[in-house]
C-alpha cells in the first residue's frame, strides 16, 4: 500500500476547511506516537507555519480539558502527549488491576530513583551513603529502563559516574519539566500510592548472598525486590581480613 502525502492531504482541502482537517490531523499524531512531538516537529513533517499548527495545538489542549473528556492533552518533556486525566485514574487502575496483575517498581528502585531525581546529578557513592545500602543492581536496572543516565564525571578523586533524569523520566511521570516535581512528601506518597505493593525487601549481608542485578523486562515496571546489602555489614569481613593479614 502506498503511503499518504499527508502535506498534499491538507493543501488540498478548501481554505476555509484547512483549520478544521490540520487539527484532526494534529490530533491523530499525538494519538499515534507514543513519544511527545513539539510543534516544530509536528510543522516541520507537515509543511506547516509554526504559528498555526502551535495555535491548533492549543485547541486541542482547550478541547481536552472539558470535563466530559475522559482524555487529555497536555505539553510533556516539550512536546504533545495523549493520557488519561488525573481526576479519573483511581477508576482506571481499578478497572485495569481486574485485567492484569498488579505491577511495581521494587522498593529500592524507587527510593533510589527518589535520590537521583531530587540530588542530581549525583553519583553512585552518594546515592549509596544517603540510602545506607550497596545498589548497583538497581542503578543498572534503572539505566537500563532509560529513567536515569550518565551526566558526566565529578571533578574529584576517582572521578565517580553522574546520573541525572532523563527524557522518559518526564514522560513515565506525565512532567513537563523539572519544576514540576513535588515535594520529597508529595513524592513518597506517589509512590506508595502508584507503583509500590506492601512488599518486604530483603538487604542481606554481601557473603550470605551475592548482589544481583535486577532481571530487565522491557517496562517501567518491576515484580522483582532487589537484595540489596548494607554498607555497615559488608564492611565487617573486610575489617577481619585486615586485622588476619596484619597479624
Amino acid at each position: 500500500m502506498e503511503e499518504t502525502d499527508v502535506t498534499q492531504f491538507v493543501e488540498e482541502r478548501p481554505e476555509g476547511d484547512d483549520d478544521a482537517r490540520l487539527k484532526a490531523i494534529l490530533e491523530a499524531i499525538v494519538y499515534v506516537t507514543d513519544e511527545p512531538l513539539s510543534a516544530q516537529q509536528m510543522a516541520a513533517a507537515l509543511a506547516q507555519p509554526l504559528d498555526k499548527v502551535k495555535r491548533l495545538l492549543d485547541g486541542l489542549v482547550a478541547d481536552y480539558a472539558k470535563p466530559e473528556r475522559g482524555l487529555s492533552v497536555r505539553e510533556i518533556a516539550g512536546g504533545y502527549k495523549m493520557s488519561t486525566k488525573a481526576e479519573h485514574h483511581e477508576a482506571v487502575r481499578a478497572f485495569v488491576k481486574k485485567l492484569t496483575p498488579p505491577l511495581k517498581l521494587s522498593l529500592a528502585a524507587l527510593e533510589t530513583l527518589a535520590v537521583v531525581v531530587y540530588k542530581q546529578p549525583v553519583t553512585a557513592p552518594e546515592i549509596m551513603d544517603i540510602r545506607g545500602v550497596q545498589g548497583a543492581g538497581v542503578l543498572k536496572t534503572l539505566l537500563d529502563r532509560k529513567l536515569i543516565a550518565e551526566a558526566g564525571r565529578k571533578k574529584v578523586v576517582g572521578q565517580p559516574i553522574l546520573y541525572k533524569t532523563t527524557k522518559e523520566f518526564l514522560v513515565q511521570f506525565g512532567l513537563k519539566d523539572l519544576s514540576e516535581l513535588p515535594t520529597i512528601k508529595e513524592f513518597e506518597e506517589l509512590g506508595r500510592m502508584e507503583l509500590v505493593e506492601e512488599t518486604p525487601v530483603e538487604e542481606t549481608p554481601i557473603e550470605e548472598t551475592p548482589i544481583k542485578d535486577t532481571p530487565v523486562q522491557g517496562s517501567l515496571i518491576d515484580e522483582t525486590p532487589v537484595q540489596e546489602t548494607p554498607i555497615e555489614e559488608a564492611a565487617e569481613p573486610l575489617a577481619e581480613e585486615s586485622k588476619s593479614g596484619n597479624a
